[in-house]
């Protein structure tokens, strides 16, 4: 399944950022919140941002692929998402606004495209060839 790639790249992604908190959590000596200091309140905000948004575009992507899609249109669809979930994290993590607006527009784009790609598949049982 070519959506395991993607799912397996974004949980590295996630264990960075993740690990990111952790690192800045032990500098300042903060267990809970962000203890007042900005650059661990981006790290915790960068690494739930892809936790809201990963999983479901996962899910999108994973039911796409079980739907019969071309597997090149699940690999042009995971690098995209690959890719706006990287620009996201470095955007909003070096306050980068461009960056950041950027992987949003990508993840909210792919989003609404892989929702109704999932329905059009499921509208036409899998006949739809793209």
């Amino acid at each position: 399944m070519a959506t395991s790639i993607y799912a397996a790249l974004l949980a590295l992604l996630i264990a960075k950022l993740s690990l990111a908190v952790i690192k800045l959590r032990r500098k300042n000596r903060v267990s809970v919140g962000d203890g007042g200091y900005e650059e661990l309140q981006l790290a915790i905000r960068t690494h739930a941002n892809a936790v809201e948004y990963i999983p479901i575009a996962l899910m999108l992507l994973l039911t796409l692929e079980l739907n019969g899609a071309p597997k090149i249109l699940i690999h042009i669809l995971g690098v995209t998402l690959l890719v706006g979930r990287i620009l996201h994290a470095m955007g909003l993590s070096s306050k980068d606004l461009r960056k950041r607006v950027l992987g949003m527009q990508i993840t909210i784009y792919l989003l609404i495209g892989l929702a109704i790609l999932n329905i059009s598949f499921l509208a036409f049982a899998g006949s739809l060839k793209l």
